[in-house]
């Protein structure tokens, strides 16, 4: 009975971090009038249980080899990375204000080289988890254990880049490499059966080489277990197809291609915070 407790607490505490990573996500779109929100909020809950229970990173490796790497590789989603990294003390609220303005370090595309935690500089889409390969390949070579993540969106899996890259993970069995499809369904001009149809994308990585689980983005138990099989997967790389809401937390742009790229105004963010509990 106490670890069952113990483990709801757990599951509360992820619920929060999840619920202010949102928040900032948010914020900075809204105070800067620009950026992506709805490929942001749809995987908060994926990034929450990778950065505060999965990786191991914290500020004493954060500059270090010797640990897990993440990469965006849809780097269009940089709201939800720099919010994560002020979620894990990274970077401050303040820093997150600065979003996409003249000269802040925190621009539209993560870049390795301005902020700490941002383990590659992201935005053409393909060539994220193309590097994800190579630094899992390099991990590999180095007799480095440790482990590379990478998360992509559903519509980027439209790029033959990702599919090269796929096949390069399997030939060469990078089995300490993770990768997350963010499956929300939308992408900027709409439905991505309807703009170019990449689906059935679990079994396509199949095919490829790669162990692939199915899970429910948004439940925690189902995103922690996904990346503990991955864990301990041998001989191939994982890919977790996580079918998520794109929007999610906010209820007029859940499930709305129009908030692929479109920053809210005032009163709209009043109303997302609220509906975030603010």
């Amino acid at each position: 009975m106490e670890s069952e407790v113990l483990h709801i607490m757990d599951i509360k505490e992820l619920q929060n971090h999840a619920t202010n990573i949102r928040k900032n996500i948010i914020k900075m779109i809204a105070n800067t009038n620009s950026g992506h929100p709805g490929g942001s909020l749809s995987s908060a809950d994926i990034l929450t249980v990778l950065y505060f229970e999965e990786m191991n990173i914290s500020k004493e490796n954060l500059k270090g080899v010797d640990r897990d790497r993440f990469v965006l590789s849809k780097g269009h989603a940089s709201p939800l990375l720099y919010s994560t990294l002020c979620e894990k003390g990274f970077l401050n609220e303040e820093d997150l204000l600065t979003f996409r303005k003249i000269n802040s370090p925190l621009q539209g595309h993560p870049n390795m080289n301005y902020v700490d935690g941002v383990d590659m500089s992201t935005g053409s889409l393909g060539q994220g988890i193309s590097a994800a390969v190579g630094m899992a390949l390099s991990n590999k070579t180095d007799n480095n254990d440790h482990r590379v993540y990478a998360l992509l969106g559903d519509g980027e899996c439209e790029e033959g880049q990702v599919w090269e890259a796929a096949m390069a993970a399997a030939h060469y069995k990078l089995d300490n490499l993770c990768a997350i499809v963010d499956f929300n369904g939308l992408q900027i001009d709409g439905d991505i059966k309807k703009v170019m149809n990449p689906t059935p994308i679990d079994t396509k990585f199949k095919a490829f080489g790669w162990n692939v689980i199915t899970i429910h983005g948004h439940d925690f138990k189902e995103i922690e277990k996904a990346f503990e099989e991955a864990r301990n997967t041998k001989g191939k790389p994982t890919m977790i197809l996580a079918r998520t809401v794109k929007g999610k937390g906010v209820s007029f742009m859940e499930n709305n291609a129009g908030w692929h790229g479109t920053a809210p105004n005032k009163e709209q963010c009043e109303n997302a915070l609220r509906e975030l509990g603010d």
